[in-house]
Order: structure tokens, then sequence, then C-alpha cells
């Protein structure tokens, strides 16, 4: 082979190197930027290893029964595209309540859920799903400091939660006020949770409550507490220790996760439209530019202070509203019909720090779910 031959030859093959490299390389790339970040959830199993919680009916232990819920409910969620489970515990050992908050923020969660189990002296039944809040009666502080005293059995407590004494009410206040960003987006999650236990698994239904839980203080994201029932009824002790019970728990939590992370999706779909495939059978999601009767909005926050709506409580932010709805107050920025300019609005909310800011919508002055107005489109 001579020399002239050899080198074209050896340009050709190194073209196609370079042509399958770059091949590859967009390919890749392509397939990095066009996956979702995961939605991350983490998981935790309240009690463990000393601590047993709850003690109930034939001495069914509160830390037993959340641990298999957790780990059932984790195992469903594992099986979905885009979704990431995260486990504060897996086995049966003892987690100080600012680790487990450490856990769930050093992963970057975007949903904390605590599940535990009720008790009671009288044959009370029920379940019922907590937000972080103040305690609005003595009986929902009690359930707080019950929880709460965990903190007592770790190490180093005092330095742990600079002070904080789980039999004080104004230390339970004091914890709202890093939470109350998410506050909407919990209660959000927390009524979802309560319909399914009322609709799907037939239980008393308790309401969604809020109280000043320690364990869901220390996360930076949307947090919920489940009290799944009463391990001091003994009807509800025998179906939380059974299989059938733990199974129809933990399937419930996770098409309630499921249809919560859904509604977010909705809210926060682009302007493109999203055409329907008929191979792929997906649905048809059509959002128009702007819409005559619905005004919309981003909120903010929301919670128990009442702010100046001026930029300096805002982190710069201008023409902030703020609204009254029983005892909270919500705070929302921008106001227009069209949604290609609220989502504007709400990348700039994002860029001033507002990481949970998400879009509502207004008819006539009244809040409406985004997904009835885009299923009507």
């Amino acid at each position: 082979m001579n020399s002239q031959l050899f080198s074209k030859i050896k340009v050709t093959t190194n073209l196609s190197l370079v042509f399958v490299f770059l091949i590859t390389f967009l390919s890749n790339s392509y397939t990095a930027f066009s996956q979702k970040k995961d939605f991350i959830v983490v998981l935790d199993a309240g009690h463990g290893g000393k601590d047993p919680g709850k003690v109930g009916y034939k001495k069914s232990k509160e830390k037993e029964i959340a641990l298999k819920i957790v780990l059932q409910v984790g195992k469903l969620l594992e099986k979905q595209q885009n979704i990431k489970v995260v486990y504060t515990r897996k086995t049966d050992v003892f987690v100080d309540l600012w680790e487990r908050g450490r856990i769930a923020n050093k992963a970057d969660a975007d949903l904390f859920v605590s599940i535990h189990c009720n008790a009671h002296s009288s044959q009370a039944s029920g379940s019922e799903t907590w937000v972080l809040g103040t305690h609005a009666n003595r009986q929902n502080f009690e359930v707080a400091k019950a929880e709460n005293s965990v903190i007592l059995l770790e190490d180093n407590y005092q330095k742990n939660y600079k002070g904080f004494d789980p039999n004080s009410p104004e230390s339970v206040i004091g914890l709202t006020l890093m939470q109350e960003e998410y506050l909407d987006q919990s209660i959000q999650l927390a009524s979802i949770i309560q319909d399914g236990f009322t609709n799907d698994l037939k239980r008393k239904n308790r309401g969604v409550k809020q109280a000043g839980f320690v364990v869901l203080h220390q996360t930076y994201m949307p947090s919920v507490l489940i009290e799944t029932g009463f391990i001091t009824n003994k009807a509800e002790s025998t179906y939380l220790n059974s299989k059938t019970g733990q199974q129809k728990f933990s399937e419930s939590i996770y098409k309630d996760i499921k249809k919560y992370i859904n509604q977010l999706n909705l809210n926060t779909v682009t302007t493109t439209d999203i055409v329907e495939d008929n191979t792929a059978k997906t649905n048809s999601i059509k959002v128009k530019k702007e819409y005559s009767n619905i005004e919309f909005k981003v909120q903010i926050a929301a919670g128990a202070r009442k702010l100046a709506t001026k930029s300096y409580n805002f982190n710069g932010l201008k023409n902030v509203e703020r609204i009254k709805a029983g005892k909270i107050y919500r705070y929302y920025f921008g106001r227009t019909k069209s949604y290609e300019e609220i989502k504007k609005n709400q990348k700039i909310a994002k860029s001033k720090g507002y990481h949970s800011a998400f879009i509502v919508a207004f008819k006539n002055g009244k809040k409406v779910a985004i997904a009835t107005i885009m299923e009507k489109s």
C-alpha cells in the first residue's frame, strides 16, 4: 500500500471516528437535557429502634407498622419513571428527628411524607393528616408534644434543637416560621390523602390538621405527617397489623402521592400544545394563551404572618398582592389573563428565591383548579 493511499484511509477513518463521537455525544446530550429532573419523595417511618412509638392493642408497636407501610409505598413509587425514593430508615433503627430532616434536605427532596399510628386512652378511631402550623387548640398542642418528645431520647438534643422545649407552646409556635412558604402545597397533599382514606379505604375522616411537629419543621419542602389509625382501638389495630390493612394503606398513600405529583405537573405545563399521539395514546392538553374570564397569579408564600406587600419583604419583587383566607395570608405575584405571561412571572419569582412558587387561577374572583380549566380548553 503506498503512503498516499494510506494517508487517505487514515484521514477517512479519523473523520468517521469524529463523526461517530459527535453523533454519540449529541445524542447523549439531547437525552440528558430532555430528561426531566426526578421528583424526589422522602418516606419517613416514624420512630424506630429504642423508640417504639405508641404501643397499642396486643402490644402492637407503631414503629413496626409505620415501617412496613413505608417500605410498601416506596416499592410502588420506585416502579414509576421520574420518581426517586429516599428513606429515612429501612430497618428497625433509631433516627434523630433532626437527622430525618437533614436526609430530606440533603436529597433536595420535593416532598416529605412521615407515616405514623395514633393512640388514645379511649376507643377513638380514624385517620388524620397533619401539616406544620401553630397549634390551633390545646388538644393539637398535646398531639405535637407527644410526637416531639422523642427528641429527649437523642444525644445532645439541646445543641441539635437550639434550646427547643417540646413541652413549651412558645417553642412549638416558633417552628412554623421557616416552613410557611410550603404550607399550601402541604395542605394540598394532606387533603388528597384524607380523601383517599375516606373514599377508598372507608376510614373515619378526622381531617387535615396543623401542629408544630419538629420532624416537619426540619424539612424545607412540602411535608405531611400521616396518622394512619389508632392502634389502641381494637378494630383499627387489628386492621393495621394485618397484611391486607397495610397493603390498602400503602396503595392509597401511593396513589395520593401520584395524584399530587400529577396536579403539580398540570400546574406547570408549558404553553406548547401537547398534540395527541394515537400510537402512544397520550392525552391531549391544549393550553390557550389567554382566557377571557380567567385571571392567573403566582403564589409565592402563605402563612399566618401579615406582611406589608413591600418589595423589601419579598426579595425585591414588586406588585405583590396579599389575600386573607381564614387565618392564612396568601401572597401573590403578578396578575394576567395570559398563561404565557404568568409562566414568565413564575420564572421571575423562582429566580428571586421562591423555588416552590406555583401558578393559581381565579374565575370571577374565586380560586379554581388549573386542571379544570385545561380540561375545558
